[in-house]
Order: structure tokens, then C-alpha cells, then sequence
């Protein structure tokens, strides 16, 4: 632990990846931020793992259009210089963002800025590549939440593949009808329609096989 960070290492439970977090919520005045740039490098250079995550309130912005309406900030480009140089220094790539373009808003709505941000590793972006940024909805803070994570798209079952060769084989539809009805399942109507699927399509690899041989190999001797 630092003034103004907490840093923990664990393994993931799904990956059983070893990593580490950085949980940032940084000081106001710039002074201490580059305190807490330069203690939080330390810890980094001193440790042993690869996938870092740095997440949190850096209280900085990395341009000054991730600022709007705020005034007087007179040590803005020296700010956002440190904090691309901290960025840089760590190895840290920013996540894209999802949802919103600024994480902190003026109760009032007339200031809003980018201060909260999840930062990784491209070790961390090699074992999880869809990994971004969500910015949710602020509920009693000024601050919108943050979350991280890895979003695949899962769309189900494959589908039930044929050839249209397959069709046009002497015996094909018998062997198919005699397949299914030898096919002994339990469950609901549903459930077994979906299992005697599974089951023909175990056997229709099979019988390909023996009947088609590697249709790869066979059309690039075709070829």
C-alpha cells in the first residue's frame, strides 16, 4: 500500500492467470500525484509479474479535451505531460472506452472530465484481447463507476451442417431414417430432438468419412 494507491496480486479464478491490480484514487495537487507516479513505477519495477492493471482516479487527464468547463488549472500542461510520461514509463495501454466519453461530472453539469481510467499491460490485453473499459451510470457520486472486462460474444450452439453431396448418394435418406429411429434418448420433446441431433451427427462424420473420404484432400487432387 502508498498514499493514495493499493496494489494486489491474485489469480484468476476462470484462467488461474496470476495478476496484478492497482487500485488508484490519487491526490488533488500535482506534486503528489507525481509522488504517487514515482512510488507506484517503484512497486512495479520491484515486482516479478507481467499482467498489471492500474485502475482508478488518477485525478489526471491525458489532453485537454478530456476536460471541459474546468478553469484556473494553470499547471494542466505539466499535468498532462507527467501523467503520459507516467503512463509510458509503466508499459500501460488505456482500454477503449464504452459508454460515456468523461467519467466525472460537476453536480451542476457544468464541468465534466476523464479522471477515472483502466490502464493495462499488453501481457494483460495478450490473455484477455477483448478486454475494455464500460463507464455505468453515476448513482450517488460524482464519479461514474468503472467496470473492466472481457467481453466474447458467445452465439450458441454450432449449427447442423450438411453436403449437399451427401443427398444426392444412393441410400443416404434410409440411413439417416434407420439412424434415427434406433436412437434411444429420455427427456421432452425438445430435449431429445437435440440429442438424437448430436447423436446423427456423430455418425454422419463417421459415414463421410467412409463413404467421402477428406473431401479437403480429395478436391485438391481434383484441383
Amino acid at each position: 500500500m502508498g498514499k493514495g494507491f493499493t496494489v494486489v496480486v491474485g489469480q484468476h479464478v476462470k484462467s488461474s492467470v496470476k495478476c496484478v491490480v492497482a487500485n488508484v484514487y490519487s491526490p488533488c495537487a500535482l506534486n503528489a500525484k507525481k509522488t504517487l507516479w514515482e512510488e507506484l513505477s517503484n512497486v512495479k519495477a520491484a515486482s516479478q509479474e507481467s499482467i498489471w492493471c492500474c485502475c482508478g482516479d488518477f485525478n489526471a487527464v491525458r489532453s485537454r479535451s478530456e476536460r471541459k468547463g474546468v478553469r484556473g488549472r494553470n499547471d494542466q500542461a505539466r499535468e498532462i505531460f507527467g501523467f503520459n510520461s507516467f503512463i509510458e514509463y509503466m508499459s500501460l495501454l488505456d482500454l477503449p472506452l464504452v459508454g460515456k466519453n468523461y467519467t466525472w461530472f460537476r453536480p451542476d453539469g457544468t464541468a465534466k472530465s476523464r479522471i477515472d481510467r483502466g490502464l493495462v499491460m499488453e501481457e494483460w490485453l495478450l490473455k484477455w484481447p477483448m478486454c475494455k473499459q464500460y463507464v455505468l451510470r453515476r448513482e450517488v457520486s460524482n464519479h461514474c463507476a468503472l467496470v473492466i472486462k472481457s467481453v466474447e460474444k458467445d452465439w450458441g450452439p454450432k449449427p447442423f451442417r450438411s453436403i449437399e453431396a451427401w443427398f444426392l448418394e444412393r441410400g443416404f435418406n434410409i440411413m439417416v431414417k434407420d439412424k434415427w429411429k434406433s436412437f434411444s434418448v429420455q427427456g421432452n420433446k425438445i430435449v431429445k430432438f437435440k440429442k438424437k441431433m448430436k447423436l446423427l451427427k456423430s455418425d454422419l462424420k463417421v459415414w463421410n468419412r467412409e463413404v467421402f473420404g477428406n473431401l479437403h484432400t480429395t478436391k485438391r487432387r481434383i484441383l
